[in-house]
């Protein structure tokens, strides 16, 4: 794999951002599929089961979510300094956000584990859901959290890669555990019955329902995880990583915190206000609560193409910033902010003009709550489209203040969008008007209209192109070759 400094600091602007954005948009999309798989083939085991991972996802992405802001970090830095011809300070630093966000995925996964049970007892619920929603919610996250270690082991893994300019090595990972989650969600689901005809009588696979599908994504990001973990230190993709790079260096490590602290305290307030939502919304019939978790896994389908210019540009800007080419990195985020408005737009009259289909794919009819369940979620996908082509927007500006290592910068903005507006205007609509579940929607789309426009204003400043790397005391390039593709 050649140089990605070259190709990201020089030349034109649009063949290279959309090399980086489309394995982004793929991997993020196979990312979606386990979440979708999951939906997909709950859906037809039982409406409560899509309830129970509905109420679960917040708790889960609130926890995933801190150990997050660290990879950040880790991408930030690994760009700044391959823009600043360093790939000795590159190789190093990411060895260092490895083991610091493998070790909190450690902690992560211990409290995931054991406090399932009393993180879902804080949710306020109706008598329905608290016996058939919230202990199927308990055992899916009992088993997944296991896998936490290994999941933040691939997260580090791809945005490390993403940051030396490679996002198609971790694409092809993320193909491989996907196909593995999708063989083992059914049979581990529905199990595998007795076969008479070759003379086994009893199941071959246990019907495990939801805690089948936790297994399938467990033993698919164990795979992810030690995959990732292999290309880093045992091949010549992505940067010069060695295993002694393990072993903390309290100044990469200050590097890390200074710079990832905010993207945790962003990511996890994102987490927490989808978490407040979600106490909002259980105390909903099980129908909306159904309906709003589908709802959201099909929505961040849509949103796909604006996650990857949003990933891409953070990447092309932290290169173009190591290389003090400030002026090229704000003609990158003008370029990319412009193409996802556009391509949000165009997806949002999609999603406008067809929602039933869209819904029904994921979502069997067959009885009365099912129904009522797609048509919540018809209703909720139509508003949503409004925020589309805002959060086009939204994600490409954020990933430009988080590739500058401004990553207070996209916390405040972050904590506006969801603390501000969000959360505030869904209980207000919801709760304090007649609307009830459309007063849900409602609010919720507000607020990437109000979060883009307040990142385009600070965008305007100009404040945010300064590198957070001191080219000076970085190492040189290594002198052994890279392999080419």
């Amino acid at each position: 794999m050649a140089s990605k400094s070259d190709d990201l600091t020089e030349g034109g602007l649009a063949r290279p951002l959309f090399h980086l954005a489309w394995p982004i948009v793929v991997t993020q999309l196979l990312q979606v599929a386990y979440n979708v798989g999951d939906a997909f083939w709950l859906g037809r085991y039982s409406a409560n089961a899509v309830g129970a991972i509905s109420l679960a996802f917040p708790l889960i992405y609130f926890l995933i979510a801190f150990g997050g802001g660290f990879n950040v970090a880790g991408s930030t830095l690994v760009a700044q300094y391959m823009g600043a011809d360093s790939d000795g300070s590159a190789g190093k630093v990411a060895g260092q956000t490895l083991g610091f966000v493998v070790l909190v995925g450690v902690i992560l996964s211990a409290v995931g584990h054991f406090g399932s049970g009393p993180m879902l007892s804080l949710f306020p619920s109706d008598a329905a859901t608290a016996t058939s929603v919230v202990p199927l919610a308990e055992q899916y996250m009992e088993i997944f959290f296991l896998g936490l270690p290994f999941m933040f082991g691939f997260l580090a893994f791809s945005a490390l890669l993403r940051g030396y300019g490679d996002t198609r090595t971790p694409m092809r990972v993320m193909a491989v555990t996907v196909v593995l989650n999708v063989v083992l969600d059914p049979l581990l689901i529905f199990g595998v019955g007795p076969v008479p005809a070759l003379g086994i009588e009893t199941a071959l696979v246990p019907e495990m329902g939801i805690e089948g599908a936790a297994l399938a994504t467990l033993l698919a990001r164990v795979v992810g995880g030690l995959v990732g973990v292999y290309v880093l230190f045992f091949t010549n993709t992505g940067p010069d990583v060695r295993l002694d790079h393990l072993a903390p260096d309290f100044d990469y490590v200050r590097d890390i915190v200074r710079i990832g602290i905010p993207s945790a305290l962003e990511q996890s307030a994102g987490a927490l206000a989808m978490v407040m939502l979600t106490v909002m919304i259980v105390t909903f019939e099980p129908s909306v609560i159904a309906a709003y978790g589908l709802g959201n896994r099909l929505i961040s389908l849509v949103f796909l193409p604006a996650v990857g210019l949003g990933k891409a540009t953070n990447t092309v800007v932290g290169q173009n910033l190591g290389a003090g080419n400030a002026e090229r990195a704000e003609r990158a985020v003008r370029l990319a902010a412009s193409v996802g408005a556009g391509v949000m737009l165009v997806l949002a009259v999609v999603a406008a003009t067809v929602p039933q289909p869209i819904v029904e794919v994921f979502m069997a009819t067959g009885t009365a709550e099912a129904a009522e369940t797609v048509e919540y979620a018809v209703e909720y996908l139509r508003i949503r489209t409004v925020e589309f082509a805002f959060i086009g927007v939204f994600q490409v500006l954020v990933g430009a203040f988080r590739g500058a290592g401004n990553t207070k910068v996209a916390m405040v903005i972050s904590m506006v969008t969801l603390w501000v507006v969000r959360v505030p205007a869904v209980y207000l609509l919801a709760f304090e008007t007649t609307l009830g579940p459309t007063g849900i929607w409602v609010g919720v789309a507000l607020g990437h209209v109000v979060g883009a426009i307040a990142a385009a204003a600070w965008f305007t400043r100009g404040t945010w192109k300064d590198a957070v790397i001191d080219s000076g005391s970085a190492e040189p390039v290594a002198e052994t070759p890279v392999a080419e593709d």
